[in-house]
C-alpha cells in the first residue's frame, strides 16, 4: 500500500496507482470521509514521480451506489456540510469538490467501473481521461429522482461526452443505463467482459499511454486538451502551446526524445512532474516541492 485510508485503498502496481473505493458492505456509498481520503490520495499520486497514472475503481460488486443516504431526509443537510472549507454563504457540492480535484490531476486518470455507478458514483468518472466498464455495470444520473440536481460538475462534463440532448434525457429520467448503451453514446471508451480482470485491463492501458512518454509532457497535454477544447477561439490554445513548446524544446526530455528516436531505442526521460513544470503553467502545483 502507498498509504492507509479509512474508506479507500491505494496501492502501486507497475508504477501505476490503483485507488479503490472500499466500503463494499455499503456498495461504496460516498461520504465526507471518502471525499477526504480520495482528495488526499490524488495529492499523494501527483507528488510521487514514480507513479505515472491513477486508476479509480471500486471494491466488491459495485463501483459506487452514490451518496450515503443513511441520514434519511437530513442527508444533504448533515452528511455533506462543506461550509468550513469555503468563505461562502452556501455549501459547496461535495461531489463537485471531488470532481474538480480529479480534473486537476497531473497524472492520467482511468475510471475502471467494476459495477453499478449511481449519482456521484457516475459523475466522479466524468473527469477521467478514459472510462472502462464491465458489461454488467450500470450508470444512473438519478438526481431529479432524489429532488436535487446533478452534482460533480456534470452539467459541464456530461454534455461534452454524450451531447446536450442525451445528457438531458439521462438526467431528466434518472433511468439506469447499461454499460453497453453507455459505450454507444460516448460515456464509456472500453467495454469488457465480466470475466476479465478490469484492473489488469486498466493497468495495461495506463502503461501503454505512459511508459514511452515524458511524464511532464503528459501532465501538460492532459490539462491543455481538457481546458482549451472549451475555448471559443483557438488562439488561446495556440499561445499556450507555443509557450510550452518553447520551454520544453530546450529540456532534457526533449533532447532525449529526439536522440532516442534517432538511435532507435526506448527513451529514458528524466524530468519530473514535481519539479520541472514551468512557472507559467497554470496548473503547476509548487507545493509539491515543500512536501
Amino acid at each position: 500500500m502507498i498509504k492507509e485510508y479509512k474508506t479507500i485503498t491505494l496501492q502501486e502496481i507497475d508504477s501505476i496507482a490503483v485507488l479503490k473505493l472500499n466500503r463494499p458492505e455499503k456498495l461504496n456509498a460516498f461520504n465526507m470521509q471518502m471525499l477526504e481520503d480520495i482528495m488526499d490520495a490524488f495529492d499523494e499520486v501527483d507528488r510521487n514521480d514514480n507513479l505515472k497514472a491513477i486508476i479509480l475503481s471500486g471494491a466488491g460488486r459495485a463501483f459506487c451506489a452514490g451518496a450515503d443516504l443513511s441520514a434519511g431526509d437530513k442527508t444533504f443537510d448533515k452528511n455533506f456540510d462543506t461550509r468550513g472549507e469555503f468563505e461562502e454563504d452556501f455549501r459547496r457540492d461535495a461531489g463537485g469538490i471531488l470532481v474538480l480535484r480529479i480534473y486537476n490531476s497531473l497524472k492520467p486518470v482511468i475510471a475502471a467501473c467494476n459495477g453499478d455507478a449511481v449519482g456521484v458514483g457516475a459523475t466522479m468518472q466524468l473527469p477521467a481521461d478514459i472510462r472502462i466498464a464491465k458489461k454488467s455495470a450500470r450508470y444512473g444520473f438519478v438526481f431529479a429522482r432524489r429532488g436535487i440536481v446533478p452534482d460533480g460538475c456534470a452539467s459541464w462534463f456530461l454534455p461534452k461526452l454524450v451531447g446536450i440532448s442525451k445528457s438531458l434525457e439521462l438526467c431528466y429520467s434518472g433511468d439506469l443505463i447499461s454499460a453497453e448503451e453507455g459505450s454507444k453514446i460516448g460515456l464509456i471508451n472500453y467495454l469488457i467482459d465480466d470475466e476479465e480482470n478490469i484492473i489488469d485491463v486498466a493497468i495495461e492501458l495506463a502503461k501503454k499511454m505512459t511508459e514511452n512518454s515524458s511524464q511532464v509532457s503528459v501532465a501538460m497535454t492532459r490539462h491543455m486538451l481538457w481546458s482549451y477544447s472549451s475555448e471559443i477561439d483557438p488562439e488561446e490554445a495556440h499561445i499556450m502551446e507555443s509557450k510550452l513548446i518553447d520551454s520544453r524544446g530546450v529540456s532534457d526530455d526533449a533532447k532525449e526524445g529526439v536522440m532516442s528516436f534517432l538511435e532507435k531505442r526506448k527513451p529514458k526521460f528524466s524530468n519530473k512532474v514535481s519539479e520541472d513544470l514551468p512557472n507559467f503553467f497554470p496548473w503547476r502545483k509548487s507545493k509539491f516541492k515543500d512536501n
